[in-house]
């Protein structure tokens, strides 16, 4: 559930006019509601209360200070990717024994931010990181906690581009070779090995292929045991789908009663990366129609949002709901919904059948929590948009809209060219 509701003509977040937002902030802009990403956080933990666990966010899919905050006050932890991602989780206070390591081109500067921070564990993707990792933990005079990311070759019947789990993906270690990189784990002086972690993909919408990864990494862990391996903490991931248009994805109680169910025997504490599932219906974008016009083929509505605001409908093809702010009676008709940008690419919505539109408009595209502006670029130089957080009946900018003097800060014309 969410908390963009209608109240006669007029779309409203929590107990803000989204109409009134755009008088004060201008458009386009990402709008978030505090209630809906507290309520989706607490139903998710709430639902794995029965087994020792850790929901660590995954900070790819909303990286903003003001949300990564709301859930470390709320006890959580944070899955990252980068050394940027770490540094935010640090900057809003998040627990560094509260946070987990993946992807598979770690820098040396980044390991050694890690291990000076004292993070939870790295999840290895690979046998020369693991090495690496060893070299720079000797290094600096510490031991390192890592799992390895283990590649089940699970399909998780989603989109290709964010399938993590097939052997066929760049994520990960084969799950047939991994016994013997724990064995090589075991012996390097400088690792300690806590885990085992796995991630087969986003926007996963059945439970079935999380619990096929499930069941090979019990045998796995088994196997581990008899080696003399202790698992400590079995990281499961993230993944779990939203409903964007006629998507019926697991409730999270649904899919923590699967886990649950399944893994009742194993005495280690679960680490789980929902993303997505917590942020994705809780932030929506907030556009302006600038102009509509037609030709013998097509109806385009061009708004001031673009694909460098939101890319995920250009490269995923993903559907987002279009919504009016202001309903008003002009009928529907089918037309592309389309940004400034100079790519043909650019477009939040194809041949779809929407409201009638005209110049002045305010736009909603829905379910834009996500992948949002964490993925927005300054593509044909324009400013990364605001951000804006609704908390009851008040509302607060909690990232500024860039100006142009923000395009050009850092660059310098080398002397030769003045």
């Amino acid at each position: 559930m969410n908390y963009f509701n209608y109240r006669g003509d007029r779309l409203w977040c929590e107990d803000v006019s989204i109409e009134a937002i755009a008088e004060k902030v201008g458009t386009p802009f990402y709008l978030y509601s505090h209630k809906t990403l507290l309520h989706h956080f607490r139903v998710f933990d709430g639902a794995l209360k029965e087994i020792p666990h850790i929901l660590c966010f995954a900070a790819k899919a909303n990286s903003n200070l003001a949300i990564l905050r709301i859930f470390a006050r709320e006890g959580g932890g944070v899955d990252i990717v980068s050394g940027g991602e770490l540094y935010r989780a640090l900057q809003v206070g998040a627990d560094p024994r509260k946070i987990v390591y993946s992807g598979v081109g770690k820098r040396i500067d980044e390991i050694d931010f890690a291990l000076r921070s004292d993070i939870l564990m790295f999840n290895v993707e690979s046998s020369e990181e693991l090495g690496i990792i060893n070299e720079r933990a000797s290094l600096m005079g510490k031991k390192a906690r890592i799992a390895l990311r283990i590649n089940p070759d699970v399909d998780p019947k989603t989109h290709p581009h964010i399938s993590t789990g097939l052997k066929s993906n760049k994520f990960g270690i084969n799950i047939e070779k991994s016994l013997d990189e724990y064995r090589r784990a075991k012996t390097l002086p400088n690792v300690e090995i806590v885990g085992v972690d796995c991630h087969i993909g986003s926007q996963v919408t059945q439970i079935s292929p999380f619990l096929d990864a499930l069941e090979r990494l019990k045998k796995l862990i088994d196997r581990l045991k008899d080696e003399g391996i202790e698992i400590r903490y079995l990281d499961l991931g993230g993944g779990l789908g939203i409903t964007y248009n006629e998507e019926m994805p697991p409730h999270p109680e649904e899919y923590a009663r699967a886990v649950i169910d399944s893994v009742r025997d194993l005495k280690v504490t679960f680490i789980f990366e929902p993303g997505r599932v917590i942020v994705g219906n809780a932030g929506i974008l907030v556009s302006k129609v600038l102009y509509t016009k037609g030709n013998e083929e097509k109806n385009f509505v061009i708004v001031d949002a673009g694909m460098n605001d939101l890319i995920r409908p250009s490269i995923y093809g993903s559907y987002h709901q279009i919504q009016p702010v202001v309903i008003r009676d002009r009928g529907s008709f089918v037309a592309d919904v389309v940004g400034p940008i100079c790519e043909s690419g650019d477009f939040l919505a194809k041949g779809r059948m929407i409201p009638k539109f005209e110049r002045g408009d305010l736009m909603a595209v829905m379910s834009a929590g996500a992948y949002g502006f964490s993925m927005a670029s300054n593509y044909n130089s324009r400013p990364r948009i605001a951000e804006v957080l609704v908390k009851g009946k008040k509302f607060h900018v909690i990232r500024r809209r860039e100006e142009y003097r923000d395009l050009t800060r850092g660059e310098k014309v080398p002397a030769y060219l003045k």
